[in-house]
């Protein structure tokens, strides 16, 4: 339930098309909605704009399946992700054949209502190398599915710097870049010194030994010498998806606003 929906059921009320109690029913679980083994945040569209995240890994089948349900309950809409195939299949088989199933990104996203434009400019989403692909893809679906233009540039790493050159007028023309990469993690420094906007690294666990299984990425992120760099957690592409959209909603950066 968002602010619209409750200025609908206020204004329900005052034309006398609904009853008072009928109201007061549905105000209730408008704050959180308690069953067996799940507490389902309700409120969080109205006080955030972000419908409710369900993290699959984890859940049983009956845990899953009860906090898919009660999600929907709020607004219609649910954002479920670390999805495995066979729970995929199971979201659509007890809850809503049409939901739709990310494979790479292992999120399955189901919307009664199509999410408005809510993001200004495009959120440009791009890799180091094709290993980092779904955690990426976990960032882009994420925020597609808040209502956001995405453009994706992958296998982009420093090792081959031309490659990531060749895009860069999308670099400059997006509103926020979410930048992937595994192994030493440079690609976001790269890509913030060439940048008008915010960047979000996201170090991902991919690497050889030394790597440490992401914390290498993660310490070069955090210690990058290019200014405007934000670091999420290892693998931690919906993380980022959410910080990028609430970025996206402010006004994008104009070059041409710009004076001396």
């Amino acid at each position: 339930m968002d602010e619209n929906d409750v200025k609908a059921l206020l204004d329900s009320v005052r034309d006398g098309t609904l009853e008072p109690g009928e109201a007061l029913g549905r105000l209730k679980i408008l704050p959180y909605q308690r069953s067996r083994d799940v507490n389902i945040d309700n409120h969080r569209r109205l006080r955030r704009g972000l419908p409710e995240v369900v993290f699959a890994q984890g859940k049983s089948d009956a845990q899953l399946v009860e906090a898919v349900l009660a999600a929907l309950g709020g607004d219609g809409s649910c954002i479920v992700t670390r999805v495995s195939d066979e729970q995929a299949t199971l979201i659509r088989e007890k809850v809503d054949p049409d939901a739709i199933h990310s494979i790479d990104a292992r999120m399955v996203i189901i919307q009664k209502v199509p999410e408005p434009d809510r993001g200004r400019g495009t959120v440009l989403v791009v890799t180091a190398g094709t290993s980092d692909v779904p955690v990426a893809e976990e960032a882009a679906v994420t925020c597609e599915a808040l209502g956001n233009r995405v453009c994706r540039t992958y296998d982009v790493g420093v090792a081959g710097l031309h490659r990531l050159l060749e895009n860069l007028g999308a670099i400059q023309e997006a509103s926020v870049i979410i930048a992937v990469a595994g192994m030493e993690g440079a690609l976001p420094s790269v890509v913030a010194g060439l940048a008008p906007c915010p960047v979000i690294a996201v170090p991902t666990s991919i690497g050889y030994g030394a790597s440490l299984g992401g914390i290498a990425a993660l310490l070069a992120m955090l210690n990058s010498c290019a200014g405007g760099v934000t670091v999420v957690n290892i693998d931690n592409g919906f993380g980022a998806g959410v910080a990028a959209s609430l970025i996206n909603r402010r006004r994008p950066f104009d070059p041409a606003a710009v004076t001396e």
